[in-house]
């Protein structure tokens, strides 16, 4: 059985991702994986491919091992794995909640290192794995700071696992967006900590893009002109002029 299997696919990058796999590729099911049954039941009408939906909370280890023991009981192929599960929280780190700040680093982390170890062994030449990063993923960014640090954790784990796996032909590309309009701002912003905001995409945007580069067996996936630029200007400023020139555009 040849499957894609698709974490954070209630909604934002991860439900646009189901749609966009469901559209590209012949593939036996989608494992759609989220919290919320009922949105993932949603998207049964919405693809050609046989969606299975599957009810995990990937801060819990017993639903990671949950996951084990499907694919030890299935024994699937799995074609493309996708990580776009993640959490953020915009605000001071003294001043938020230390649970719902380890929970980023549990889910953007340590989640999505585990789906990707569990998966492997079900995977084979001309495989895939796309893992979800940001544009955070490039520097320190104070009031972002959790979640910044957790997506630099992606971007290294990504691009060094793809070494790794070039023997056995497998393609990892990590996917920087810039600010992308989802529900992830719903549970990430509660303040006006951060105010500044240049530009927005959407979701279908990142995906339709990442999906182009991934045919390209790119390592990155950025989408537009604006964030390429600022990439390639912030790998050669002084980090602290970086943050600096963050902090200004925030009123700090």
């Amino acid at each position: 059985m040849k499957i894609a299997v698709v974490t954070g696919a209630s909604s934002g990058m991860g439900r646009e991702f189901v749609k966009a796999i469901d559209r590209d590729y012949s593939l036996d099911e989608i494992w759609v994986i989220a919290r919320r049954r009922d949105r993932l039941e949603e998207l049964t009408g919405e693809c050609r491919t046989k969606v299975r939906g599957i009810s995990l909370d990937l801060l819990e280890k017993k639903d990671i091992n949950a996951y084990r023991e499907l694919l030890i009981s299935e024994k699937p192929h799995i074609h493309i794995l996708v990580n776009s599960a993640g959490c953020g929280l915009f605000g001071e780190f003294t001043e938020m909640d230390l649970d719902s700040q380890l929970d980023i680093i549990d889910l953007n982390d340590k989640a999505l290192t585990a789906m990707t170890y569990l998966s492997l062994p079900y995977m084979k030449e001309g495989d895939m794995i796309i893992n979800m990063a940001s544009n955070s993923s490039w520097q320190p960014v104070p009031y972002i700071n959790v979640y910044g640090a957790s997506k630099a954790y992606v971007m290294s784990f990504s691009r060094a696992l793809g070494v790794e796996l070039r023997g056995r032909k497998i393609h990892v590309m990590a996917v920087a967006p810039g600010w992308i309009k989802t529900e992830f701002f719903d549970h990430a912003v509660h303040d006006d900590t951060i105010k500044y905001y240049d530009r927005f995409y959407t979701a279908e945007q990142v995906v339709e893009k990442a999906m182009k580069d991934l045919r390209k067996k790119k390592e990155v996936s950025i989408l537009g002109f604006p964030v390429r630029a600022q990439v390639a200007l912030v790998k050669h400023l002084p980090v602290k002029m970086v943050m600096n020139t963050w902090c200004k555009q925030q009123g700090k």
